[in-house]
């Protein structure tokens, strides 16, 4: 965290963007986090896993012991950093690339991970598709429906497909959003698929508590990742999280510890239900 005002050089990139090109480039690798074996032995799949909150979310579950399989679209040159960085903590990892807006892919995704790790104790929903519109009648039939299928739908093929195979105890994290907890009059569609999420996960936690699976959600505020410059850009990315408390974003580095919390039975074995919500000290009412 810096202090004063935040601001970035202003940019923009084609979606889904890349890390690489980035000015400055975010905080991602969790090149400061210490480990303590939380994840021993545990098997993970994370989509979204090749940058941002994906990416430092992967890496902090393999320096606690995890093996990893990285979801993602198509930016495959991040992908590949970070398999890397999660090799370079001894543990296993493997790539997923492909559109998971498509059932049949999120099946086949927890079936490869399952087939490479030799099973699935946690899952990560993380996935997340944006398009900033002026008003309700700005967005299409086909800019809702794809928002939906990315957002929410791909959570739930993905998470119906990994109960098949998830032992009693394992845990499941979803992706929620600031814009989720209290909307955003320019991103309409994908508020509404945000706060979808949170039901999906008070919804599951209910219907999963016998099993002891663990169903928990972070909700994020603004986060510094190619998300940004790829969906906003020009003067909207140079100000992103000026509006928070604390003004200024978030790095990936920052949040990932909140799905490291949700994931050990250590630190959270009585929670499920949960909202965690890492917004730059802004408080909502209720």
């Amino acid at each position: 965290m810096s202090d004063g005002d935040q601001t970035f050089p202003e940019q923009e990139q084609d979606y889904p963007g890349t890390t690489e090109a980035m000015k400055p480039r975010p905080a991602d690798e969790m090149g400061g986090y210490v480990g303590r074996g939380l994840l021993e032995g545990r098997r993970a799949l994370v989509t979204g896993a090749d940058s941002g909150i994906g990416r430092a979310t992967a890496v902090a579950f393999a320096k606690e012991g995890a093996d990893v399989a990285i979801a993602y679209l198509c930016e495959d040159d991040d992908a590949r950093h970070t398999a890397k960085l999660v090799e370079q903590q001894g543990r296993r990892s493997f790539l997923i690339p492909g559109d998971l807006s498509v059932e049949q892919h999120c099946i086949e995704a927890v079936e490869r991970t399952v087939a490479e790790l030799g099973g699935l104790d946690l899952l990560v929903n993380n996935i997340a598709y944006q398009n900033p519109a002026q008003s309700l009648a700005d967005i299409s039939t086909e800019q809702w429906d794809r928002t939906f299928r990315t957002n929410i739908y791909s959570y739930f093929w993905v998470t119906k497909a990994a109960l098949e195979h998830m032992p009693d105890g394992g845990a499941i994290i979803n992706s929620g959003s600031i814009n989720g907890l209290r909307g955003n009059k320019s991103l309409i569609d994908y508020s509404t698929t945000k706060g979808a999420i949170l039901a999906f996960t008070y919804s599951l936690a209910q219907s999963l508590v016998d099993r002891r699976i663990r169903v928990n959600c972070v909700a994020p505020g603004p986060v510094w990742t190619p998300l940004i410059p790829a969906t906003m850009g020009g003067e909207n990315a140079a100000k992103f999280g000026q509006q928070t408390p604390m003004h200024e974003a978030a790095q990936p580095d920052e949040i990932a510890p909140s799905y490291v919390f949700f994931a050990a039975d250590q630190l959270s074995s009585y929670y499920s239900g949960e909202v965690l919500a890492p917004i730059g000290g802004e408080t909502l009412p209720g």
